[in-house]
């Protein structure tokens, strides 16, 4: 079988449409946030907002699974760069049991809620975290990175679960949870193992982090502010080993990520107008 495989080997069938990261955050239709105020109960757009979400998490968690399963492919046992752990490949098997779990109940909440594998486009951002050829930063891309972030959109999900009295939606919501937590803080804790001696290389992880971060800011949707539809889950981040710090860090780079996708949007609208 082939190691360290690209986004275009992914097999999808007819119901998949690609979309690239880029179209989807630039687009002027969707990046002008103000008044959006996250899933609210009260809000009329939120229901299609929360079926476009529970897509997007349905995708990402086959992603996710085909991204756990390479890292226990892709490496060889051993201390070099290019190895890994015996533990960190089961703490990956482990993954790959949860993000299957996840695939089929996002299937479900997904018919739950009125949408279907394929009313949305798909974006593959999570996927090429997964083929870094540094397990280091493909921990830090994935595990940290796009799993911090279900652990946002999961407790956003729950929280709206509980605000329309859908104890189904809230039950999955907080048992996925639970799952992403672990897997954040397994990136976490591996992450500082394997760089304990070389900071220079934690210093690499932890940028690639941050530019990974920044892209699925989504142009000020996740964020602290009262217009960021999606909101940093402080509390279980720092039971995923984020420290405060790096916490404050997210909160930074999402301002940089939505006062960048503003002034893009400005000038797209602009274009528009003058063609």
């Amino acid at each position: 079988m082939k190691k360290m495989l690209s986004v275009d080997d992914l097999a999808r069938d007819e119901r998949f449409e690609r979309i690239r990261i880029e179209d989807l955050i630039f687009d002027p239709r969707t990046t002008d946030r103000k008044g959006a105020g996250g899933f609210q109960p009260k809000d009329p757009d939120a229901p299609d907002g929360a079926r476009q979400l529970m897509h997007g998490i349905f995708v990402g968690e086959i992603q996710a699974l085909e991204g756990a399963g390479r890292t226990c492919y892709d490496f060889e046992v051993g201390t070099a760069k290019e190895e890994v752990p015996f533990e960190l490949k089961l703490d990956m098997a482990r993954q790959c049991w949860d993000e299957a779990r996840h695939c089929e109940i996002s299937i479900k909440l997904g018919e739950h809620m009125g949408t279907y594998i394929g009313e949305y486009a798909e974006q593959v951002l999570l996927f090429e975290a997964a083929c870094n050829a540094d397990p280091v930063l493909r921990l830090t891309g994935v595990n940290r990175a796009l799993e911090g972030l279900a652990i946002d959109v999961f407790n956003t999900m729950r929280e709206y679960g509980s605000g329309t009295d859908d104890p189904v939606l809230y039950f999955c919501e907080d048992w996925m949870l639970a799952d992403e937590v672990t897997h954040v803080k397994m990136g976490s804790d591996w992450l500082r193992r394997i760089t304990a001696n070389d900071p220079e290389r934690q210093k690499q992880a932890l940028d690639f982090q941050r530019t990974v971060d920044k892209l699925f800011s989504f142009g000020g949707f996740r964020g602290e502010d009262d217009d960021s539809p999606i909101h940093l889950a402080r509390q279980f981040r720092n039971l995923a080993g984020f420290t405060d710090d790096e916490i404050k860090d997210l909160v930074d780079v999402a301002a940089e990520a939505m006062a960048e996708a503003q002034a893009m949007a400005e000038m797209a609208k602009a274009n528009i107008e003058n063609s």
